[in-house]
């Protein structure tokens, strides 16, 4: 298996608002840069979409290390919350439903595919791939013409 690092980052003016997502895949020598944006969105959603368009560009399994300063996204996959969100039918609790389900449902399916880990860094704090990330997310959501962004849920 390639390993690849995945640098993400999601930005959002207003929350909700238009935000924009930003994604660096580095595999040995090779580095690309993916962004995108919607017009009403929330900063957790373009965090989500930074780490789903990552991984859709591989093009076969392979062993990702993503590095996010979404604390909502490491967490929920490494303290496990997300898989028992999805085996009690997308509830966080008897009475709360799980946000974003349309966009969990589609990063867990890109996790049975690749080797996945997360590590968790603090955003704004001078790492070079999250401020391009970041970079790259807040250009996104300033672009004319945004799609709405349709949930899914």
């Amino acid at each position: 298996m390639k390993d690849v690092k995945l640098f993400t980052d999601g930005a959002c003016s207003g929350n909700p608002g238009p935000g924009g997502y930003g994604a660096i895949l580095k595999y040995g020598d090779h580095v690309k840069e993916l962004s995108g944006g919607f017009r009403n969105t929330t900063n957790n959603r373009m965090e989500l979409m930074a780490v789903i368009e990552g991984l859709n560009q591989l093009k076969e399994p392979c062993r990702v290390s993503v590095v996010s300063d979404s604390r909502y996204i490491v967490d929920a996959v490494q303290k496990g919350w997300v898989r028992r969100w999805e085996s009690n039918h997308w509830m966080r609790n008897k009475k709360e439903k799980a946000l974003n389900v349309d966009l969990w449902k589609r990063l867990l399916a890109l996790l049975r595919k690749h080797e996945v880990t997360f590590t968790w860094i603090r955003g704004h704090a001078g790492h070079p791939e999250n401020e391009r990330a970041d970079h790259l997310a807040v250009s996104a959501a300033t672009q004319p013409g945004l799609p709405e962004d349709v949930r899914k849920d």
